[in-house]
């Protein structure tokens, strides 16, 4: 068994992996990215390690500087968690060259599994049901044409082939949306995956999204642990998870179970794994396999009591299943809610900001997994996920009471997440039925509905902080050390104390002012397309710029028709809340 293992990631992921080396007696190793410096996985670690100057949500991604750190620190295994480099082969690979050992699967798998046609063409010859579709990458929107009109029909979505996560994935209901739905795709694979490449499939109007996580050692063993239901989901991006899936019947389960394991040793695959699939009508279609932990593993480790983690380590370092198929049983029901920095009120708009209080949920059958703290910033360079809430009971309808409970006891101060969203949601009649709740997530106007009153909006600038005992981090030849410091709270880094109103608030009032006409910024971020120019006429609805912020794509359409009088924004540019995007009159 390894000594030690450096985590190549951030947030709660990286905290809830360094649990289980904890628990395994093997001592962890962070890296950072220079925002990162006082995060809590940074602290969390027996030794961490700078990974250098440059764009923040670049430093996760560089391999050399990764591999660096685990050598100067003596890891022998590298973990990637989910996300970053957790499926790049090349990763992979340089581990293997180093001799470190990578805690994942072969880089072939990840090659095979990573582009989605050539997933697809794999499952198809190893006989797994794959969505109608093609198999082959559909270089233009003219070749996209004539394949829906020859083989496919509309609706279709057009997919990133390397993407994953909702990242690159469009709709297009009929031939009119096509030419946008497959720049969108193109696009996002391009800038998440590094490969524009795209493929159409026909787009299943309401399925259930239903996976298999599988485990697979090195000597041939592979074994599932039954399904989850991913099907509540906004943009083809997930927000509740449960385990067992409400729809799957026992003889479906036993059926999925199979494919997710033909998938695995169609590849040669050994390490953690999800087959992702699709459910509509009693027919299951495979979608994709993730070559990594995923977001939701925790809902199958409530509901079958293993670590799965703890599972991969112990494949990685060459060591046997302790368990077969028989021996795994699911039990009770566990359900997963991801508190996201977002506005559902405002179509899940990101909202960064500072996190000025912070109290977890307890008691029996709660557990949550997190990556902040009171006085964290929730940056606009990084995903928008900053907890895990999950929850555990005897049957889902105790488990919905039960996470009920739990967020009306989470309380995150200061910053905007999607904690009323969830609360809202499990308290319908959709979600008592075990329906995909799309019709929900898509209401813009049950949305709105959310909205918190202007009373809750942020904590008093004239608080007094407290005395406190404070941490900060010292760095010697790029390796960080922890120093205590005991008085009034501090500045860090140039940050404000945890107890000030949160910038964020301020941003939000000047948005809600500007020009006769104007259209403001909801968010942070970086233009990535505009759609007008100045002088244009434009209808009610139509598309004025694409920003991205937290790796989320938000499209800003006119409130009315009339004439592009002013256009502040540009192509790759950088926006702030409340900044004029155009006027329109």
């Amino acid at each position: 068994m390894f000594s030690k293992v450096l985590v190549a990631n951030r947030g709660e992921i990286a905290i809830r992996v360094m649990r289980t080396l904890e628990e395994m007696g093997i001592s962890s190793v962070a890296v950072y990215s220079e925002l990162d410096r006082d995060a809590p996985h940074v602290r969390r670690a027996d030794e961490a390690y700078l990974l250098g100057p440059g764009p923040a949500n670049q430093s996760y991604l560089v391999i050399e500087k990764i591999i660096e750190a685990a050598q100067r620190s003596g890891a022998e295994a590298i973990h990637p968690g989910y996300g970053f480099l957790a499926e790049n082969a090349a990763f992979a690979r340089a581990c293997d060259e180093a001799g470190i050992v990578f805690i994942g699967p072969p880089a072939e798998a990840i090659d095979a599994m990573g582009s989605k046609t050539r997933a697809r063409e794999l499952m198809g010859a190893a006989g797994v049901p794959i969505v109608p579709g093609t198999t082959e990458p559909v270089a233009t929107v003219e070749e996209a044409r004539r394949v829906i009109a020859e083989s496919i029909g509309y609706p279709i979505a057009v997919k990133a082939a390397g993407g994953g996560g909702g990242k690159g994935f469009r709709v297009a209901l009929d031939e009119s949306e096509l030419e946008k739905a497959f720049e969108g795709a193109s696009r996002e694979g391009e800038k998440f995956f590094s490969d524009p490449t795209v493929y159409i499939e026909r787009y299943l109007p309401d399925p259930r999204h239903v996976e298999v996580q599988v485990l697979a050692d090195k000597h041939g063993n592979v074994v599932h642990l039954f399904e989850r239901d991913c099907s509540v989901q906004r943009r083809h991006q997930k927000l509740i998870e449960e385990s067992p899936a409400p729809a799957v019947s026992p003889e479906l389960r036993e059926r999925i179970g199979q494919i997710g394991i033909e998938a695995a040793r169609a590849v040669g695959y050994h390490s953690a794994g999800t087959v992702e699939g699709l459910l509509q009508d009693g027919e299951y279609f495979f979608l994709e396999m993730n070559t990594r932990v995923q977001v939701e593993h925790c809902v199958t480790e409530m509901a079958t009591g293993i670590d799965i983690v703890r599972e991969q380590i112990r494949i990685a370092a060459g060591e046997e299943l302790p368990f077969r198929q028989e021996d795994i049983e699911i039990r009770g029901h566990a359900i997963e809610c991801r508190i996201n920095a977002e506005d559902a009120s405002k179509s899940f708009a990101p909202a960064p900001g500072r996190i000025t209080t912070y109290r977890e949920p307890a008691g029996p059958g709660v557990r949550v997994d997190s990556g902040v703290e009171a006085g964290s910033e929730i940056s606009p360079m990084y995903d928008p996920m900053v907890a895990k809430l999950i929850v555990w009971d005897v049957d889902r309808e105790a488990a919905t009471r039960r996470m009920l409970r739990a967020l009306d006891e989470y309380e995150i101060g200061g910053a905007k997440t999607l904690i009323p969203f969830h609360k809202a949601l499990l308290a319908t009649e959709q979600w008592r039925r075990g329906e995909t709740c799309r019709d929900l997530v898509e209401d813009r106007e049950w949305l709105k509905s959310l909205a918190p009153e202007a009373s809750e909006a942020a904590a008093s600038d004239d608080e007094e902080p407290p005395k406190e005992e404070r941490s900060y981090a010292v760095e010697v030849s790029g390796r960080r050390f922890d120093v205590k410091v005991i008085g009034p709270p501090a500045t860090a880094n140039g940050a404000a104390p945890a107890t000030r109103k949160a910038p964020v608030r301020r941003e939000r009032r000047r948005s809600s002012g500007g020009a006769p006409g104007a259209i403001v910024s909801p968010l942070q971020g970086t233009v990535l397309k505009v759609a007008v120019e100045k002088g244009a006429q434009v209808d009610e609805g139509a598309l004025i710029c694409v920003i991205e912020a937290m790796k989320m794509e938000n499209e800003i359409t006119a409130p009315a028709a009339g004439t592009v009088e002013e256009l502040s924004v540009t192509e790759g540019g950088s926006i702030a809340t409340g900044d004029t995007i155009a006027v329109i009159k």
